[in-house]
């Protein structure tokens, strides 16, 4: 496999969908969804750069869109969190290959300039913390903030699959707080995007329907009972509320 080529996992047939997971996370992390999905979809999950297999990528967020979409081509794109960005992010820079877009958890970017490089130096010093403890106490911290408190199995073998360096390069790298701002650029996605949050994180329902009141052709899902973790909380309602979405447009 080439350097700059991600590690990619194929399965099913039928319309194209390519799942992108999220921070401390691999392409493994979609589980039984993933498999759900493939018994209608060819499915590709992906493992980002900086993860698992992936993970001696290090790459910014544009670079890191453009290889997902190497890897994916044209195809409906499903991002989580880190990964919902990435997808965000190859939506903007290469439409052609976005025939529609789903978000989970996921922001626009930070557009105040002060907040955004408190943010970077945030996620510098997880970085150096991670670099100092190691990967285990790392994840140990990560997993009991509040954000994945509705999390039942956190996927903690996964997540180690990942290694020190491959996290570290992530957050420096295609943190939150790297991301150019694309609100103003948000009117220009016409395909249709299918944003998802969870009610009980009111952080990102709030940036979910900033989102959806700026594209073009959105749809809104809050699942009831949910935090951060959508898709691994309640994934009956999610994949009910995903499958009906995409049927709706598979069907016209």
């Amino acid at each position: 496999m080439p350097a700059d080529e991600l590690a990619v996992t194929a399965r099913g047939a039928g319309p194209p969908l390519v799942l992108v997971h999220g921070f401390t996370q691999t392409s493994r992390s979609w589980g039984p969804l993933a498999e759900a999905l493939a018994e209608r979809f060819a499915v590709v999950t992906v493992d980002a750069p900086g993860h698992g297999e992936s993970a001696a990528i290090e790459v910014d967020l544009r670079r890191a869109a453009e290889l997902i979409g190497a890897a994916g081509g044209r195809a409906t794109y499903l991002g989580y969190s880190m990964g919902g960005r990435m997808c965000l992010e190859l939506a903007l820079d290469d439409p052609p290959l976005v025939e529609r877009l789903v978000l989970i958890s996921a922001t626009a970017g930070i557009a105040d300039p002060a907040e955004r490089a408190a943010r970077r130096q945030h996620d510098e010093a997880l970085a150096a913390t991670l670099e100092r403890d190691g990967l285990d106490a790392f994840l140990e911290r990560w997993l009991a903030q509040p954000l994945f408190a509705g999390l039942t199995d956190t996927g903690l073998a996964d997540r180690r699959r990942n290694t020190v360096a491959g996290l570290a390069s992530s957050l420096r790298l295609a943190g939150t707080g790297t991301m150019a701002p694309a609100w103003e650029r948000l009117g220009a996605i016409g395909v249709p995007v299918l944003l998802v949050a969870g009610s009980l994180d009111t952080k990102f329902v709030a940036l979910a329907e900033r989102m959806a009141a700026a594209l073009p052709c959105a749809e809104l899902a809050i699942v009831e009972g949910a935090g951060h973790t959508v898709h691994l909380e309640q994934p009956a309602t999610f994949l009910d509320v995903l499958t009906r979405w995409l049927n709706g447009w598979l069907s016209d």
